[in-house]
């Protein structure tokens, strides 16, 4: 149902550890790197156990910026529910963490899941662009979850 491909839209940048005798440091967000329309406003970390998934769910407003650095790696999907987008019905697949730091951004109408693959337990950073359930946490949460669905088409391996 859906093709291989890179997905428009969905930014990815290889990040840098710059490593001396105190440990490491690594940008994780630059506003002359970025779209103000995708500027962060919020910014929380989780932590994944080994092969556990979180998603696929989507935003209807909302962009992700994903910070996968480590510990740990992961496995990301991403698929292209944007009916209007020219990579519509895109799924793009990308690998990052621990042995190869990313920063992905994924715009509104993008389905995503990621999963940690590194055998470990794994962090990653969100920074995007709208507060969660709005100013004062008194709107809908803007998410369309999928993995409860039986019947979705957004699946992971």
């Amino acid at each position: 149902m859906f093709k291989a491909g890179k997905i428009e839209g969905v930014i990815v940048k290889n990040l840098t550890k710059f490593i001396d005798e105190r440990g490491w440091l690594t940008e994780t967000f630059r506003n002359d790197e970025l779209e103000e329309q995708y500027y962060p406003v919020m910014g929380y970390i989780s932590m994944t156990n080994v092969d556990v998934a979180r998603g696929p769910h989507e935003h209807v407003d909302q962009a992700d910026n994903f910070t996968f650095i480590g510990p740990s790696n992961f496995k990301i999907y991403l698929w292209d529910n944007r009916k209007n987008s020219p990579t519509y019905m895109v799924r793009q697949i990308l690998f990052a963490g621990e042995d190869a730091p990313k920063s992905v951004l994924i715009p509104p109408g993008v389905v995503h899941a990621y999963k940690n693959v590194g055998g470990k337990h794994g962090m990653v950073v969100n920074s995007p662009n709208r507060l969660f359930a709005g100013k004062g946490k008194k709107d809908p949460v803007d998410e369309v979850r999928h993995e409860s669905d039986p019947n979705s088409i957004f699946t992971l391996d």
